[in-house]
């Protein structure tokens, strides 16, 4: 068998314990492997030892044990063992968007790389970090759960532009969108 094959067949059985109820309580803290090779590139691609991971069930079982410490390192946990992975930008990718309603009653969904659905909302921000200095300009993410976000691919987040409006907030006029009766602000108008 190849180191894929031995490692998915591993992490297979391990998440199919991490699935069954009650295995946690009693049990001594995962072993630590460290970090094992497993790194996802900025575009959401995942790689073992430098192959990438093509696999799409595989990712998926990947990235369902996928947590994110305190301290901003993301590790794969199972009841057993837990090892280090190497995120470039944000683990996710939201790929596709829909939108239903209209106004603050408009309804934001994003489906992620490894078919997750998120829906915008206050337990699910949309955020905007603005890189003036590296001139890479905006780069929008969502938080899918428990620390872990999705970067908007460029068609998504210009379906999202597309959706903006104007608003005043705060006393400053604003740009961006609603959903679920929240309104995410894109950017600033001069």
């Amino acid at each position: 068998m190849t180191d894929k094959a031995v490692l998915a067949e591993e992490l297979r059985r391990l998440a199919a314990e991490a699935a069954r109820p009650g295995q946690r309580s009693g049990r001594p803290p995962p072993h630590d492997l460290g970090d094992i090779g497993i790194r996802i590139g900025s575009d959401g691609s995942w790689f073992y030892r430098g192959s990438p991971i093509t696999r799409a069930s595989l990712v998926r079982l990947f990235s369902s044990v996928l947590r994110r410490e305190a301290d901003g390192a993301y590790w794969m946990v199972t009841p057993a063992e837990r090892a280090l992975v190497t995120v470039e930008d944000a683990p996710f990718m939201a790929v596709e968007l829909t939108a239903t309603g209209a106004g603050p009653q408009q309804i934001l969904s994003f489906r992620t790389n490894v078919d997750e659905i998120v829906t915008a909302d206050s337990e699910h921000p949309l955020t905007i970090i603005h890189d003036l200095a590296g001139g890479g300009g905006p780069r929008p993410y969502i938080l899918v759960r428990d620390g872990l976000e999705a970067k908007l691919a460029r068609p998504v987040f210009y379906e999202l532009v597309d959706l903006g409006r104007e608003e005043e907030v705060d006393g400053a006029a604003q740009f961006g969108v609603w959903s679920s009766n929240v309104f995410f602000p894109l950017g600033e108008i001069a």
